[in-house]
């Protein structure tokens, strides 16, 4: 998620720390990368259909990482990176590699690909080197994609500097065009006897950023998804659907517990000496 992992006075005291001459930068380098933004279907594996198998000559979707990034509660400025990979047909975890940082970039608003993405494009590129054939061909991110105030978030900045197909999972909703916490919770009330368990996230403009969807049945809270590069948000959406046991992705999920779990034994560790 495009997400306050620290708290605001935190946020706001290190932003003090950044120029104006850092911030241009940023968007100078946003707006370069965006130019490579794709907003459509861009891949050659196929997903599997209800009654079907992929061929022989088909590559179907098998593998999926997700990517999430911890911090230290003791030193905000530590973090664990962590990047899992899952078996799309199990669920289950074929693949995993950490980072332990110490971040010099502060959190910004809007800018927080600058402070992660660097840390988890890393884990990627180390394990695209070995030529693992674990190497995902799709990428969940813990952080939104074009559902962002400046239309590209973590999942669109990982996904275009991979060169991978790259979904943004958001926790929290960003207030962008018109959107809402408030308007998207009565707009979920009113689907909850529908057979769809998402709606389309339209904004003041009538662009379409994304989408909110209740996960689990009873669930409270939803998620909000959102195309990061190379995926369409119906793709997005129907991979996401197929992916969920709880209220977030599996690969997202286990990224966060593992990343939550290597910074815990790393204070412990340090708390020992």
């Amino acid at each position: 998620m495009e997400k306050l992992t620290e708290t605001e006075e935190q946020s706001q005291s290190q932003d003090s720390s950044t120029s104006s001459q850092d911030h241009q930068n940023w968007i100078t380098e946003q707006d370069i990368l965006r130019e490579k933004l794709i907003t459509e279907d861009s891949f050659t594996w196929k997903l599997p259909s209800e009654g079907t198998t992929s061929t022989a000559q088909e590559e179907g979707l098998r593998y999926v990482g997700g990517v999430d990034i911890s911090f230290s509660k003791d030193d905000p400025s530590m973090a664990c990176g962590t990047l899992v990979v899952l078996d799309f047909h199990t669920l289950q975890v074929v693949y995993q590699d950490f980072s332990l940082v110490t971040l010099q970039v502060p959190y910004v608003p809007g800018f927080l690909a600058f402070r992660e993405a660097p840390v988890l494009v890393d884990i990627l590129e180390k394990m695209k080197r070995s030529d693992n054939p674990f190497y995902p061909q799709l990428l969940m991110v813990d952080g939104n994609g074009i559902l962002h105030p400046r239309g590209f978030g973590l999942a669109c900045h990982i996904g275009v500097v991979a060169n991978l197909p790259t979904i943004g999972i958001g926790k929290n909703l960003h207030h962008v065009d018109g959107l809402n916490q408030s308007g998207v919770s009565k707009l979920l009330e009113a689907k909850e006897n529908s057979s769809k368990d998402f709606i389309t996230l339209v904004g003041c403009s009538g662009h379409i950023w994304g989408a909110a969807m209740r996960s689990t049945q009873g669930s409270i809270k939803p998620i909000f998804i959102s195309i990061g590069h190379r995926i369409s948000l119906q793709t997005a959406i129907t991979i996401v659907q197929m992916t969920c046991k709880y209220r977030v992705p599996e690969p997202i999920r286990q990224a966060d517990i593992r990343s939550r779990d290597y910074i815990r034994k790393l204070e412990m560790n340090t708390k020992m000496k």
